[in-house]
């Protein structure tokens, strides 16, 4: 049984989705603040956590970013109608999704299955020899998708399960663009609808993850109204 962390301010929203969420068979903890929500991340973390934005004590964007120093646990945050800024900035700083307000409880499940799904595909122990499992080699680049790993030039590099995908389904083919459309096959379920903004998002902060361990990295190329592509050195 995964075990669930929702943490907003509105508790009407914590009793509803928490009553969702218990009946689709998973455990939940709720928060009703960030602080209070990190103080029990630093004894024991959840599977994966829903963050609001806006709340007393901690916001979600602080939250987050205490959480990504120790963990790559999946995360989607909740934000308001308007606030396509947070959504991008959120996304930047290593949110895995993200859902509007007013949201269809439905579709917030659908969201947490396809991450966990993704999170026990990357991290699973026993899995069949395929092109998505085995470690590969990318000139500088080396990643391990049973360990979940990821080196450039020899430096590790921390990545989220949905950037690690990201990067993976690009680099297997060097020189080959993907739309980004077929990024969001690779990122999504079927039936999880983002936008392009999303996947530009998780790509900035790809690139950013990369060149922490090197300034000059530039093997992902942007191709302006095509797509992206893997340039092997």
């Amino acid at each position: 049984m995964s075990k669930i962390a929702l943490v907003d301010d509105d508790r009407n929203i914590l009793t509803s989705v928490s009553m969702t969420l218990e009946a689709e068979g998973f455990e939940v903890e709720t928060y009703n603040d960030g602080q209070a929500a990190l103080d029990a991340f630093n004894k024991k973390l959840p599977d994966m956590a829903v963050f609001d934005i806006k709340m007393p004590r901690m916001d979600g964007m602080d939250l987050l970013q205490r959480v990504r120093q120790k963990s790559k646990m999946p995360v989607i945050f909740l934000t308001s109608k308007d606030d396509e800024i947070d959504e991008v900035l959120g996304l930047r700083m290593g949110a895995d999704d993200y859902v509007k307000k007013p949201f269809s409880q439905r579709l917030l499940v659908e969201r947490i299955r396809a991450l966990l799904r993704r999170q026990e595909a990357v991290a699973g122990d026993v899995v069949g020899d395929t092109e998505e499992t085995k470690l590969m080699t990318r000139g500088s680049l080396t990643m391990d998708p049973l360990r979940h790993s990821v080196t450039w030039k020899g430096m590790d590099v921390s990545l989220t399960v949905t950037e690690f995908l990201l990067l993976q389904a690009l680099a297997q083919r060097p020189g080959f663009v993907k739309s980004r459309d077929q990024l969001m096959d690779v990122a999504y379920d079927d039936q999880v609808y983002v936008d392009d903004r999303t996947i530009d998002s998780h790509i900035k902060r790809l690139r950013k993850k990369m060149r922490s361990a090197d300034d000059d990295f530039s093997a992902i190329e942007t191709l302006y109204g095509i797509g992206y592509r893997y340039n092997e050195e």
